[in-house]
């Protein structure tokens, strides 16, 4: 089975993320769906430094209420450039998060396939500073939600 990756250099194709004027609120994002593997969790909680063993234990985890290996509810983070394309809006290089809000439902796993939906909610100006605020909600396989969220940030263009 081959790994699915993503682009890591967040500057690569900068030139073709949409600008401002290109936010439309409402307008579905374009996402990706994205299999997420056990050796994507643990690279991201070692990254972190989140060593739980409810992340690489199997033998813990499967004892546990959740009856086996999950991702931290952070995961979410690592989701979201995972399921966007590189010229998505959210990826353009000089974002600020301007703050975020999220609600946990259940535990991404091993294996699960991850996707998005996401829109932008409004946009507007403040103090010469381009905002947009926006939802994501992550689903796995069985259309059960993951987590869902909604975000302000300060767009650089």
């Amino acid at each position: 089975m081959k790994e699915t990756t993503f682009e890591t250099d967040f500057w690569k194709d900068a030139n073709l993320r949409k600008i401002w004027d290109d936010i439309v609120p409402g307008q579905p994002r374009k996402t990706l769906p994205y299999t997420l593997t056990r050796e994507a969790i643990e690279k991201y909680c070692r990254v972190v430094g989140d060593m739980h063993p409810l992340y690489f234990d199997e033998e813990y985890a499967k004892k546990s209420s959740y009856g086996g290996l999950i991702a931290p509810p952070a995961i979410h983070i690592l989701l979201m450039f995972a399921c966007t394309p590189t010229d998505d809006w959210m990826r353009s290089p000089g974002t600020v998060n301007a703050g975020q809000s999220w609600s946990y439902n259940i535990p991404a796993r091993p294996g699960d396939v991850i996707r998005l939906e996401a829109r932008a909610l409004d946009k507007f100006i403040k103090k010469d500073r381009l905002f947009v605020v926006h939802d994501n909600v992550f689903f796995n396989q069985n259309d059960e939600v993951i987590c869902s969220g909604r975000g302000w940030t300060i767009r650089p263009q």
